[in-house]
């Protein structure tokens, strides 16, 4: 049977590799946030540009028929100043005629305008779709990187927690309870005398301690500067004894 101060430093061995499989996601969950947010003002952008676009079109596709109703309107003109009686009506349908024309020149100027718009905006529209699936990409990775790691630590998260219930079963309560007010303060709760000294905190540990914590593997011993646990030198946890 195991002493109680080799399963409290098994114990220790194991909570330090959860709280490494734990720390492995690191920040992941805030680096997926970022990626989310960027991703969304990619696709508002895209969107403002693609309604942007389709108001040009819409509008050229209305500026031509309106173009061929002013072309119309302009030709039936021409043709009526061939029927007019008198100099005011020949006048009057020939400053129609200029407006007409007039009209015409400044929608078609705008057609233009739109168009050489249009044209931009769709250079604009294809960078933006670029940047869009760059983003998308970058948090696909960091869905798949989360992925990854859960997949591996999920079998060992799960053969560590079942280890761990095993281990505090061979524990007094009492002791149990020691090592967790402890490792409120210390994450490395349970530490190796290495050279006559605390490996958490360095501090020497007087001779007559160090030889007490040899001597009685089933009693408690805390290092009187930082109050971790003191396991003797020879206590060392394998890899393999918590793998």
């Amino acid at each position: 049977m195991e002493s109680h101060i080799y399963n409290i430093a098994l114990l220790a061995a194991i909570d330090e590799r959860l709280d490494e499989l734990i720390e492995d996601y690191g920040d992941l969950p805030e680096q997926i946030k970022k990626k989310e947010a960027k991703l969304n003002d990619k696709k508002l952008l895209l969107n403002e540009t693609e309604m942007i676009v389709e108001e040009i079109r819409d509008f050229i596709k209305k500026a031509k028929r309106t173009l061929v109703e002013l072309k119309d309107k302009e030709d039936k003109l021409t043709q009526q100043q061939f029927k007019v009686r008198n100099n005011k009506e020949f006048d009057a349908i020939t400053n129609e005629i200029n407006h007409l024309k007039t009209e015409h020149e400044k929608l078609a100027d705008r057609m233009r305008t739109e168009g050489i718009k249009e044209e931009n905006l769709l250079n604009i529209l294809n960078q933006q779709t670029a940047e869009l699936d760059e983003a998308q990409k970058e948090l696909d990775d960091k869905f798949e990187e989360v992925q990854r790691l859960a997949g591996d630590q999920d079998r060992e998260l799960s053969s560590l927690r079942e280890k761990r219930s095993t281990v505090l079963n061979t524990i007094p309560k009492k002791f149990i309870a020691d090592y967790e007010r402890v490792r409120i303060m210390h994450r490395d709760a349970a530490v190796l005398i290495r050279k006559n000294s605390c490996s958490g905190c360095f501090n020497a540990i007087p001779a007559q301690i160090i030889v007490e914590v040899r001597n009685n593997l089933n009693t408690l011993y805390f290092c009187e500067s930082c109050g971790r646990l003191l396991v003797p030198e020879d206590c060392v946890i394998e890899f393999e004894e918590i793998a």
